[in-house]
This record gives structure tokens, C-alpha cells and sequence, in this order.
């Protein structure tokens, strides 16, 4: 039985907690902060809980020390903390950042590395990056990647559309931040809430725009290999011009903190919600301009007990898988590993990453 330890007592530390107890495979040790946090966590799996400041450096490698692993499931400013901390108590390190420059600092302390470093083990970037990844090598030449994803209430109810259902600060922050694209051949950044579409999936229609840190290292490795490359959360209509009056007009951008406050107190968190991916790649093959595309949707279910939300269900089983895939000797055990390096078969044969099958049928279809 390996040794883990879960630096974020959130929802999605819980349900990563209540996967990796009940595999028994795994002896789980959860670290936060707040005590009240360990106290809520959501799982009735035997667990050990600890509270820490994990910004005290020391502290944190005494706890890890002797850890196999160490998966953060914490917000994205604690993610150079904890992964210095791991490569200190010599644990491999995981973790769900979509954080464009936490990823860089990550990449960073993997060279020359002893044990494994995994960022972006999540939706997006993470499983998304491996479908788009799965589906680039079926081609002789690439044209099109476009990556879609969105975690979005079954429900809508507001005038946002939208209901919280993972990390406020990580919304906010994808809102926000610059966003990578490849434009005719060319690496670019590219503004979040930006470039508005829409399409309809299943007779429903969505709408999607530029989001920070969802391609992952895609970019960096079909560099120089296609001509669009581009990444875009899902939204319903209407969602993307009130962040815009918020972020813009009223400048919260530069008022995270306030920000989050509002959202936290006005819009309401539901586990009543539905996980959209859709991926398009299109290329030449066999002399034939080719077009593939991978669309899933994923819904909240019951889970140790309780009911857990499709975003819950779906970022905790990725980082699980990869960790599952580490343990099995699937995966390189030094150094930086990409989530391109991981394949779709093995993921979605794990007991973790079953979360994400679907008919093969309907997984990809040529036209």
C-alpha cells in the first residue's frame, strides 16, 4: 500500500481522497490549513487528516517525507510551495494547476529530477490534452486542433448561465490571464473572453470563447506540426458578455478578492451539473483532407455515498488515473511527463479513468 499525501481539503481533494481509499490500494493522508476544512471533508474513507501552513516550507517537506506521492488539489498560487516540497522530500508530484505560469514553474523543478512531475492532471488541461493528443496521431499532416470544455450547470438559472461547481479562483483566473493559441503556423497570446462562437451539441446551444491555461503543453509539442491550434471553454449564451461588463467595464479584474466575493455570495454552487468535451482535429490522411472529432458529455453521480458533480467526478479521476499509471510503471518515473505523454487506451482502461468512457461508436467519427 502506497503512501499519498493531498495537499486541499476542497471538493475536489475529497473526492480524490474517497477514489484512492476505496481502491485499497492506497493510504491517504490530507493536508490543509484550515482545520474546519479537514472537518467538512466529504468522505467517510478512513483518512489521515493534518493541518499545516503549507507556506512554511519546512513544515510541509517534515509532512511529506517518506510520502510515494504528493497530489495537490490546492488553488493555483500554492502550486510552486507544493512542489518544491515534493521534490525536497523526494515524492513524485501531481496536480490539476491550469495556471500558465505555475506549469512553468513546475517544468522548471522536474529537470534532472529523481522522481516524477505531472502538472495539469485534470480536465482541462489534462484529459482533454490527451484526447487531442490521441486523436493529432491518427493523421499524416495536421490542419485543425480545437479543443472545447465545459463544466456547466444542468440547470441554468441566472442571468449568468452558470452556477459554481469547482475552484472560483481558478474561473477567475482563466478569465483573466493570457491564452495560447497556434495561428496559421505561428505561436500567439490571445485574450480570455475573446473569439465567441457558437455551436449546438445535442440540439442545445453553447456558446465558447478564449480561456487561460487549458491547451497545457500542447502548444510547445505541436509546435512547427499544425497550422490552428486553439482551446475555448463552453458556456451557454449571454455568460461571456456579463464576465466581460464585469471584468472590463467594472474593472474587477484588477479586484480579484472582491470579485470572488461576489460570486461566492450570489451565485450558487450545485452538484446537478454536466461535463462537456468536444474536440475536433482535422489533417490529411491517406491523400484525403480528414476530419475526426471526440464529443462526451459526463453528469454528476452518486459516489462513495453521496452524490459528487460531473466536475468532481471527472478532475479527481484524472489525476488518479495518471497517479494509478505512475504506480503500474505505465509511466516514466523521473522528470517532467506531459499529458500528451499519456495514452487514451491505458487511461480509459484504468479502474480511474473509466470515468470518461464512452461507446466507441460514439467517441470518434470520421468525415
Amino acid at each position: 500500500m502506497d503512501s499519498i499525501a493531498i495537499v486541499g481539503a476542497g471538493k475536489i481533494g475529497s473526492m480524490i481522497a474517497e477514489l484512492l481509499v476505496s481502491s485499497r490500494d492506497y493510504a491517504v493522508t490530507v493536508i490543509d490549513r484550515s482545520q474546519r476544512q479537514l472537518d467538512r471533508l466529504e468522505t467517510a474513507a478512513a483518512v489521515t487528516k493534518v493541518s499545516a501552513d503549507i507556506a512554511n516550507p519546512d513544515a510541509l517537506q517534515k509532512i511529506l517525507a517518506g510520502k510515494y506521492a504528493v497530489l495537490s488539489a490546492a488553488p493555483y498560487h500554492a502550486t510552486r510551495l507544493i512542489a518544491e516540497a515534493a521534490k525536497a522530500a523526494g515524492a513524485h508530484y501531481l496536480d490539476l494547476t491550469e495556471d500558465v505560469a505555475s506549469t512553468r514553474v513546475v517544468k522548471q523543478l522536474a529537470a534532472g529530477a529523481r522522481t516524477a512531475f505531472i502538472p495539469q492532471c485534470g480536465l482541462a488541461p489534462g484529459f482533454i490534452t490527451i484526447v487531442a493528443s490521441e486523436l493529432a496521431s491518427h493523421f499524416d499532416e495536421l490542419q485543425e486542433v480545437r479543443m472545447r470544455v465545459g463544466a456547466l450547470p444542468k440547470f441554468p438559472s441566472n442571468a449568468l448561465n452558470y452556477n459554481l461547481t469547482w475552484s472560483t479562483d481558478g474561473v477567475i483566473n482563466e478569465y483573466c490571464e493570457p491564452c495560447e493559441a497556434i495561428v496559421n503556423g505561428q505561436l500567439r497570446e490571445t485574450q480570455a473572453l475573446e473569439e465567441l462562437e457558437e455551436f449546438s451539441l445535442d440540439g442545445v446551444l453553447y456558446e465558447a470563447f478564449n480561456t487561460s491555461g487549458g491547451l497545457g503543453t500542447l502548444c510547445e509539442t505541436l509546435a512547427g506540426r499544425v497550422r490552428n491550434l486553439n482551446y475555448r471553454t463552453i458556456r451557454y449564451p449571454g455568460h461571456a458578455a456579463i464576465m466581460k461588463a464585469l471584468l472590463n467595464d467594472l474593472r474587477l479584474r484588477d479586484r480579484r478578492e472582491l470579485l470572488k466575493d461576489i460570486l461566492e455570495n450570489a451565485v450558487p454552487v450545485t452538484l446537478q451539473d454536466v461535463v462537456i468535451i468536444f474536440v475536433t482535429v482535422s489533417g490529411m490522411r491517406g491523400g484525403q483532407l480528414v476530419q475526426e472529432t471526440y464529443a462526451n458529455k459526463i453528469y454528476s453521480a452518486p459516489v462513495g455515498g453521496r452524490v459528487r458533480s460531473a466536475i468532481q467526478i471527472t478532475t479527481a479521476g484524472g489525476i488518479c488515473a495518471v497517479l494509478d499509471l505512475l504506480r503500474l510503471g505505465q509511466l516514466p518515473q523521473s522528470g517532467l511527463i506531459r499529458q500528451e505523454e499519456i495514452g487514451l487506451a491505458p487511461f480509459l482502461a484504468n479502474r480511474f479513468g473509466r470515468c470518461y468512457a464512452i461507446p466507441s461508436a460514439a467517441a470518434s467519427n470520421a468525415a
